[in-house]
């Protein structure tokens, strides 16, 4: 299927005869970018497929009140990392009787996981970005893997260009250090 700009599938949500077919095209259209950006969140691939069903869940059930005051993508990525969130919010009360704190648990998650396909040095850099604090882990992602501009970032993790090009150098160097120190 072919994809569509925003505005069109924007157009047939509008129309009660063509709604389905938006939310086909918004699928095609985003749900792999979607899907990896929280996959680098909340690491399980089961639990990224969860966050992602409920992200589209949230994003159809907003859609008709969506003011087009920033771009549909950037709306949707924003809904996805506040999703993600809040499930590792809920994976941590959860975890309250374990010894081993959450970024513990994802680690050996992803070291068991079947759908990770990193050698070694992958995984290391993997488990050193589960050492940073959250907000900083989310930027040195979208900022490394996906090349994120730093405005871009900003509409969808709602900060100045100034906090997110502070915390990318200091995560980056943690990512530095950890690396150095395994």
């Amino acid at each position: 299927m072919p994809q569509i700009e925003d505005k069109v599938i924007l157009e047939l949500f509008k129309d009660e005869k063509t709604r389905n077919s938006a939310l086909t095209h918004l699928i095609g259209k985003y749900q792999k970018m979607l899907y990896w950006h929280i996959r680098k969140i909340v690491i399980d691939h089961d639990d990224s497929d969860d966050v992602l069903q409920n992200t589209f869940i949230k994003v159809w059930k907003g859609l008709e009140n969506f003011r087009e005051e920033s771009q549909l993508y950037t709306w949707m990525y924003r809904i996805a990392t506040n999703e993600a969130l809040t499930m590792l919010r809920q994976k941590t009360k959860a975890n309250t009787t374990s010894l081993h704190p959450l970024e513990y648990q994802l680690s050996k998650s992803l070291e068991s996981d079947n759908f990770f396909k990193g050698d070694e040095i992958q995984l290391k850099l993997q488990q050193a970005i589960l050492t940073l604090p959250e907000k900083q882990r989310i930027v040195f992602n979208m900022r490394y893997y996906d090349e994120t501009p730093y405005e871009k970032m900003s509409e969808i993790l709602e900060t100045s260009v100034g906090a997110l090009k502070a915390s990318y150098h200091i995560a980056a160097k943690k990512v530095e250090q950890f690396l150095v120190n395994a």
